[in-house]
């Protein structure tokens, strides 16, 4: 059987599962709370394989992998490890249970509705919509580009139809079931991921570039010894702590990641999905960049078509016909399922947050529907920017230290401190923004260097906050204001017993007070 037509016939039954599970899907999506964060009924593998899956894309595979482990070599794992266990790890630790908590009482669909109910502010709601919309859109179209250079070197098909089929298969199952469908499917595409990735190891190591796990590290030290990366000087190092830190702590501020905190069943099932997701990560991102730093043994300069077709070129060379096209479907899948939680993220936060607040009356059925086509809407235009074939290592680090740098000080802060006010929220977001566009725009959105300025970005935006915050609290008002419902966990939207209970606490706390400085005084 001719190679493409043995790929081909791979990859049409994972079209046809992806079918199947958006059908399955659809079935049970009946309500606007089942199509954005599943019904929050989801266990513990399906949680941890949908955040691992969104995690991971076509970005990783061929985007960082490749650039990273041509630039830093063996360094380049560091990045996988501290995805694993920043990344996964300490994210489930840290918010996993206080999100669950907070969004499930208080009926949170979205991030900007979190940032709304926190800061008692509609137009942070708004805001942080637009930014969402606007800059995941360049993020969705690096996802479409990883996919499209190993199809276009592996199947001789144009970049454009590449993309085309990465877009109909997303739309197929996400327009169709939303979050349930999409959890099916991550579990599948997980499954797959981490059988495809441990082959694509075995293989590479067994090429004749390489020839064995110890003859490759001992011809890989001396090269990058020859290169001068075998100790890194400061900018090298700055940078690689840079994007270890944009990969890993970034993902603490992105809606797509947290919303997968939403839909987790209960408590138990957030301790197990802490070591499903921590193990999954550490596979996959491990395996990944451990493949990309294996590159140099591969190439002496970067190809004419840039990093990005590094890792596509060496596959197409050391992999076997059919486990060509099972890494086809892993990339394929693990691009797919980011590109359904980027535009179910997107599109849930424009359709609740901006077009539905504005109604009079409720209609969730309408914006079900707009959401179903504001996803549409979103794939094309992620697919349109994709097509000018910008570097994927760019798109992913300038959206990425965008987002991350105005969200994560906001989000993390306000769920821990209750002395975060709306001040330091707004001033937070702006210069955590602010700082990602311009120093994106001053290095001319120079990939070597986003991933170190998403990082600045971050932690000015944790230094805004910090510095604000107190300037909120003797400002007073409704700038210092605290929601109570948001930290008692006794609150409750249906029945506000909560609120009852805590003003009974609170009452009696300050009789305890008002007793103890009587008995002081006598």
């Amino acid at each position: 059987m001719p190679k493409e037509a043995a790929i081909w016939m791979i990859i049409a039954l994972y079209i046809a599962a992806m079918v199947w599970v958006g059908v399955q899907g659809a079935r049970k999506t009946r309500t606007l709370t089942d199509f954005v964060v599943g019904g929050r009924r989801a266990g513990p593998w399906v949680s941890a394989f949908a955040y691992g899956t969104t995690y991971f894309s076509a970005v990783l595979f061929i985007g960082y992998a490749g650039s990273s482990g041509f630039r830093f070599g063996l360094w380049a794992v560091l990045v996988g490890l501290s995805n694993a266990l920043i990344g996964a790890l300490l994210a489930w630790k840290l918010l996993a249970p206080k999100t669950r908590d907070v969004t499930r009482r208080l009926k949170i669909k979205t991030m900007p509705q979190m940032f709304e109910k926190r800061y008692q502010s509609p137009r942070m709601k708004t805001f942080a919509a637009l930014l969402i919309f606007i800059f995941m859109v360049p993020y969705s179209a690096s996802v479409y580009s990883g996919l499209s250079y190993l199809c276009e070197i592996a199947l001789g098909i144009r970049y454009e139809w590449a993309m085309l089929a990465i877009a109909a298969v997303a739309a197929a199952y996400l327009i169709a079931g939303g979050y349930i469908a999409s959890l099916r499917a991550d579990l599948i595409q997980g499954i797959v991921m981490i059988g495809g990735v441990l082959l694509m190891v075995g293989f590479v190591l067994a090429s004749p570039e390489v020839g064995g796990f110890s003859v490759g590290m001992e011809r890989l030290t001396g090269i990058m010894e020859e290169a001068g990366i075998l100790s890194l000087d400061g900018a090298g190092t700055a940078q690689l702590i840079g994007l270890c830190l944009l990969t890993s702590v970034g993902t603490w501020g992105m809606p797509q990641m947290i919303q997968k905190f939403y839909g987790v069943a209960d408590q138990k099932a957030i301790r197990a999905g802490t070591v499903i997701s921590t193990a999954f990560c550490a596979i996959i991102s491990v395996c990944a960049y451990f493949i990309g730093s294996l590159t140099r043994l591969f190439f002496t300069e970067t190809p004419a078509g840039g990093t990005d077709q590094m890792i596509p070129i060496i596959l197409d060379r050391t992999l076997p016909v059919v486990l060509l096209g099972v890494v086809l479907v892993l990339v394929l899948s693990a691009s797919v399922s980011t590109l359904s939680g980027i535009t179910l993220s997107a599109c849930s936060a424009i359709s609740m947050d901006l077009i539905a607040a504005r109604r009079k009356q409720e209609d969730k059925n309408k914006t079900l529907r707009q959401t179903r086509v504001l996803c549409l809407v979103f794939i094309v235009l992620s697919f349109l920017i994709a097509v000018f074939k910008t570097p994927i290592l760019t798109l992913m680090s300038f959206s990425w230290g965008t987002i991350s740098g105005a969200f994560l000080a906001p989000y993390f802060l306000g769920l821990w401190w209750k002395r975060m006010n709306r001040t330091g929220a707004w001033a937070g977001m702006l210069v955590g923004a602010a700082v990602s566009l311009v120093l994106a725009a001053a290095s001319g959105f120079d990939s070597g260097s986003a991933a170190l300025f998403g990082v600045i970005a971050m932690a000015s935006s944790f230094a805004a906050c910090l510095i604000a915050t107190p300037i909120g609290c003797k400002l007073g008002g409704a700038f210092a204001q605290v929601p109570p419902e948001f930290f008692d966990p006794d609150f409750s939207l249906q029945t506000g017993e909560g609120k009852q209970a805590s003003a009974v606490s609170e009452q009696a706390a300050a009789g305890s007070q008002n007793g103890a400085r009587i008995r002081a005084k006598n």
